[in-house]
């Protein structure tokens, strides 16, 4: 399903100063030996609860952030996530810190919508990490020229997963989607001050 296709168009593409491919780097002051394919790994388990079913719900964001999909490999969620017990998707730590890292933005979204697993699905629109130049673990808005880089990607991803509806969380993802023409719904994202829109978007879209 979606997995080949990840090997094949996303993985082994090489990172530059400003746009990180979790699958693919690594960065010996930040990184475990090997950190890479344990990523690769991560994303497996996570997309091996949706080969017997689809989504009802895919939840497309805009694109990995320093604290989440950069060392988890799974959008919208972080490592500390991942080896939690509790938690419906095993992974594993890349992080070299002490502690695995946690995420705003991935507790907020879990948190309301855990329950529901695997009924939804988190994606972003653009799948590598933007930086900053020379800047590992700083966040930037995504360039139009970069969301319209990933759209095919985007595109195909949908057409592979065949989710029931499609929802943008943040306005780069709805821009995104927009573009490629793909029905959705928008809700808010939940980061800087857009928690509470975001519950209130997506209660909503649990209701229909």
């Amino acid at each position: 399903m979606l997995y080949p296709f990840l090997e094949q168009e996303l993985f082994d593409v090489p990172s530059t100063d400003e746009l990180c491919n979790p699958y693919e780097i690594y960065d010996e002051a930040l990184d475990v030996p090997g950190a890479p394919l344990l990523r690769r790994e991560n994303m497996r388990s996570y997309l091996e609860h949706f080969e017997a079913t689809p989504p009802e719900v895919l939840l497309v964001a805009e694109a990995p952030g320093p604290w989440g999909c950069r060392f988890s490999g799974v959008p919208l969620t972080s490592e500390a996530q991942l080896v939690d017990p509790a938690f419906p998707v095993d992974g594993r730590q890349t992080s070299r810190r002490d502690a695995p890292i946690k995420e705003y933005s991935a507790n907020i979204v879990w948190g309301l919508l855990q329950e529901w697993f695997p009924r939804f699905m988190l994606w972003n629109c653009v799948p590598f990490h933007p930086t900053k130049s020379g800047q590992p673990l700083t966040i930037r808005t995504p360039r139009v020229s970069e969301v319209k880089r990933f759209g095919p990607f985007l595109e195909e991803s949908i057409r592979l997963v065949k989710p029931g509806r499609v929802v943008a969380v943040g306005r780069k993802a709805e821009a995104s989607l927009q573009r490629l023409a793909i029905d959705h719904i928008y809700v808010r994202h939940p980061s800087q001050g857009g928690a509470t829109l975001f519950r209130e978007g997506i209660r909503e879209v649990l209701e229909l």
